[in-house]
């Protein structure tokens, strides 16, 4: 245990303040504040107000998680921080502080990218990833199949949403059944008393001459809304189980099916699922007996380790120190689009340490060897 990389992981890209702190594979800390309540009232996340509750939290929240991890900050081997992709303002504000506690310690910087930090998080929970891994990543932003050879340097994308991602529109068709934000969690829980067969909403991009890996989720969720209103305007009750449970079972059916199909393709034998709609009951219970079918077996992380956390972070920074993958440079930006294809943002001009993990750090940038505490 002692000989394995101590890292410390900041997540910043959209609403929740994320620090974890891992060992190796192992999870030793994960502290959140969440400001999902004060985006509630807007019906979705204000990115002014995301930026400055990452302000007020990120040295509480850092704090914290070093006292539950029960290490000092001067025992860290690196710090980890998501570069990118998200909400720029808010990445800005983690970039921010994973650059100044690692110039101030004298330990390597990693930005690592959010989606393959969402991959690398299994981890914690099912040992190492084979390779290659296949992954479904579902998300408010994203919903993405992902090959990964390597997690620290060769993710490839099979296929992503054209138009709206999964969670988003899990948050709009639960505003249009009024019934708040954010969507997710709520749908799942109206589903569980409906009936998921009683409305055929439509399964987008399924048809023989579609992009065979790739999602849409807005004509789904037009359709959704139109049966609503129609209801309304007929002076019906609207069955919000029923409607939650269809939808839901429409959008779980094209995620499980086209994940399974990339799986048969590209003659990979493990899938992960990962991203905050992972935490969905029944995308697992679809997934699983879909991949138990088809002889694939199944990855996903405990709900809590599916949405936007500090611990994914740390687990893909951890990653990049035991494989001995080169630090950022003290100008790392935040990039609000940072593709997939990248899993991290090295320093160009500093080559990976050549021996295997060192409490040395020689490959830490010199002017941190000037930190603060010299």
């Amino acid at each position: 245990m002692a000989d394995e990389p101590l890292v410390l992981g900041i997540e910043t890209s959209c609403d929740e303040t994320g620090v974890g702190i891992v060992r190796g594979h192992t999870l030793l800390a994960d502290a959140v504040a969440s400001s999902v309540d004060t985006h509630a009232r807007f019906g979705g996340v204000v990115p002014e107000i995301a930026s400055r509750a990452h302000l007020e939290a990120m040295v509480p929240t850092i704090e914290r998680a070093l006292k539950e991890a029960g290490v000092a900050a001067s025992d860290l081997d690196g710090i980890a921080v998501t570069a990118g992709p998200g909400l720029a303002g808010a990445l800005l504000v983690g970039v921010s502080a994973a650059k100044a506690y690692a110039y101030a310690l004298g330990k390597p910087l990693y930005g690592v990218n959010h989606l393959a930090s969402h991959i690398c998080v299994d981890q914690l929970e099912h040992g190492a990833l084979p390779e290659p891994t296949m992954a479904l990543l579902v998300s408010g932003g994203h919903s993405s199949l992902l090959l990964a050879p390597d997690i620290t340097a060769d993710v490839r994308p099979l296929g992503s949403t054209i138009d709206d991602a999964a969670g988003e529109a899990f948050d709009k068709v639960a505003r249009v059944l009024n019934l708040g934000f954010p969507g997710g969690p709520v749908i799942d829980k109206y589903a569980k008393q409906g009936d998921p067969e009683a409305i055929a909403f439509p399964r987008g991009l399924t048809g023989p001459r579609d992009a065979p890996y790739d999602f849409s989720f807005s004509g789904l969720k037009t359709a959704v809304a139109r049966w609503i209103e129609a209801k309304r305007n007929a002076g019906e009750e609207v069955p919000v189980a029923h409607v939650a449970a269809s939808f839901q079972e429409a959008v779980t059916d094209v995620l499980t099916r086209k994940a399974v199909r990339a799986c048969r393709d590209e003659g990979v034998d493990h899938l992960m699922i990962g991203g905050g709609v992972a935490a969905n009951s029944r995308l697992r219970a679809m997934a699983e007996e879909r991949c138990a079918a088809a002889g694939i077996t199944l990855r996903v992380p405990r709900p809590k380790l599916c949405t936007d956390n500090g611990a994914m972070v740390a687990a893909l920074g951890a990653e990049m120190v035991a494989r001995n993958r080169a630090a950022s440079a003290w100008d790392l930006p935040a990039d609000s689009s940072l593709p997939v294809t990248e899993p991290h943002v090295p320093d160009p001009s500093a080559p990976a340490h050549p021996s295997a993990h060192s409490h040395s750090h020689d490959h830490v940038h010199e002017l941190s060897r000037k930190n603060l505490y010299t």
